[in-house]
């Protein structure tokens, strides 16, 4: 199934979305078309028995234009997505178990969903992130399953522009569109993103930087009601 997948990487379709995603030029298409196609090569040599059909994945980071920490205050907030993101290739399982392997990282990240509560020895961690994302779908009556999963990023750690929302958006969109036929909405999934970052992960964020991953494109939030933000897409 990978081999398709590298077919189509290569077709005019993929090469005019992803000139929509990251811009650019030729060279900057052929770099995406690269970059993708070695998260494929990735994940065959991490899960050389895979079965089933592969899906990819994309969520973006994002940038503060205006209004810090507001979110956290009832304020109000300017956000943008970015093109830098984080990529995944996914093949669904029946195990009940995720497990993801992430570039850069030597380690697996496995979680087994017959297990959902907070372990304290996985806090700061990607395996938290993982547990708590699938916890709090099945928390609030959503299905969840397995999958395997090799994942890449341009979203750098500690850049600012907010690379854990953006695996915690990815493992939500993930899990929606394997097993809850994209049903959510994109502000469902960026509170249950925080939800597993504040309960699981352990860092009390606000919602904003989840909301920009989620939603995408350049918006205004307002948090007035921490609950039902609103939500404006800003024409730009």
């Amino acid at each position: 199934m990978s081999n398709d997948l590298i077919r189509l990487l290569q077709g005019s379709k993929t090469r005019e979305l992803f000139k929509k995603l990251y811009g650019g030029d030729g060279d900057g298409i052929d770099k995406q078309v690269s970059r993708y196609k070695s998260l494929l090569d990735r994940f065959n040599e991490n899960f050389p028995d895979a079965k089933n059909s592969i899906q990819i994945f994309s969520t973006s980071g994002r940038t503060e234009v205006g209004g810090n920490h507001t979110d956290h205050n009832a304020g109000r907030v300017l956000a943008a997505a970015v093109s830098f993101d984080t990529i995944a290739a996914v093949e669904k399982t029946d195990d009940n178990k995720i497990i993801l392997y992430s570039e850069g990282y030597p380690e697996v990240f496995e979680v087994d969903l017959y297990s959902l509560e907070p372990v304290e020895e996985e806090r700061e961690t990607t395996t938290a992130l993982i547990r708590g994302t699938a916890a709090r779908f099945h928390e609030l009556g959503y299905s969840i399953g397995g999958f395997r999963a090799y994942i890449s990023s341009s979203v750098a750690r500690g850049s600012g522009l907010s690379s854990s929302a953006s695996i915690e958006v990815l493992l939500g969109t993930i899990l929606n569109t394997l097993y809850n036929d994209g049903e959510m909405d994109a502000p469902l999934l960026a509170k249950i993103g925080q939800y597993a970052e504040n309960v699981y992960f352990g860092k009390p964020c606000g919602l904003m930087d989840q909301m920009a991953c989620s939603v995408g494109g350049f918006i205004t939030i307002d948090f007035k009601d921490s609950e039902n933000p609103v939500i404006r897409k800003v024409d730009f």
